[in-house]
């Protein structure tokens, strides 16, 4: 059941992000709000760790593996993209940039962990950035770049943080998967902490406006995001190929537009529906099994051995 259920609940999960980073942007500094929050979620996962007896690692080197990961996948990766965001970079360029990732990912996996694609799931991970593309394409086009100037390093670091998560999705599938997934997660918030506290101190001014609203995201980006969204794409990882736990993010942008539409009364265009179900077509055929193929737990387990040797 949960492998049924786990990709819709992750990407449900995972586009609430975008609301909760409008909502913050007003209360706090965005590095500042993630070392907020992956402080918290370090204590969270440390307690559920003790209280499920999950076990810990007992070698230096899958510690370091799991820290590493989450320098790339939390640290790097939502660092970069929030900083890039509260400096000025739109919404709908960012969620093109985010839409590279399942290609930059599909791309490197043959020579990184041995994972090759059949051309039934590349034609999937096509069609998803086609259907991006068209959802939020018009409103990139329709951007004033008079009053809203899109300067070249903020960008530039956006599409950083993009490949430092394609990177650390390949990481993981190749470095970790053997152990606990619940002291794993915990690892690697100490990770994302050990690059978000210095970069916050250098770019930010620490600034948090402590009242409900702030304390209601950091709740949400803590419990349903940094717990519960993470543990099910790291699931998703080790279960199967990384290609096609990175094609759903296409689903998170059009998504987060429905959402967006829904609580902010934004408009929700014909591109956007359109769009969505392209990206979810692509999707569909990129998890699709073709006939013969092993289910998804096997295939993860067959790359692994293959990326051993």
């Amino acid at each position: 059941m949960l492998a049924r259920l786990a990709p819709a609940i992750f990407v449900l999960l995972w586009s609430t992000g975008w609301v909760v980073a409008k909502y913050a942007a007003f209360f706090a500094d965005p590095l500042t709000f993630l070392a907020l929050r992956y402080s918290l979620a370090i204590v969270l996962f440390i307690g559920f760790c003790a209280a499920t007896g999950a076990r810990w690692p007992r070698s230096w080197s899958l510690i370091g593996h799991a820290v590493v990961s989450g320098i790339l996948l939390h640290g790097l990766y939502l660092g970069a993209v929030w900083w890039a965001i509260g400096q000025g970079v739109p919404a709908a360029i960012s969620g093109i940039i985010a839409g590279l990732q399942p290609l930059m990912t599909a791309a490197v996996a043959p020579f990184l962990i041995g994972e090759n694609l059949s051309r039934q799931q590349r034609l999937g991970l096509a069609l998803g950035f086609c259907g991006i593309a068209l959802a939020v394409l018009p409103k990139t086009l329709a951007i004033d770049t008079a009053s809203t100037p899109i300067h070249f390093l903020p960008v530039a670091v956006n599409v950083l943080g993009m490949a430092a998560v394609t990177y650390g999705t390949l990481y993981q599938k190749r470095y970790l998967q053997n152990g606990d997934i619940r002291s794993i997660a915990a690892l690697q918030y100490v990770g994302a902490l050990i690059v978000t506290v210095p970069l916050a101190l250098m770019l930010e001014d620490l600034r948090v406006t402590w009242n409900l609203q702030l304390v209601a995201a950091l709740a949400w980006s803590v419990l349903g995001l940094s717990m519960g969204a993470i543990a099910l794409l790291l699931y998703l990882i080790r279960r199967g190929q990384v290609s096609r736990a990175a094609s759903l993010i296409y689903l998170v942008p059009p998504l987060a537009a429905l959402q967006a539409a829904l609580f902010f009364g934004e408009a929700l265009t014909w591109p956007m529906i359109v769009g969505t179900i392209v990206a979810v077509t692509g999707v569909y055929l990129t998890n699709r099994k073709a006939n013969g193929e092993a289910p998804a737990g096997e295939r993860g387990i067959n790359v692994a051995a293959s990326s051993v040797k």
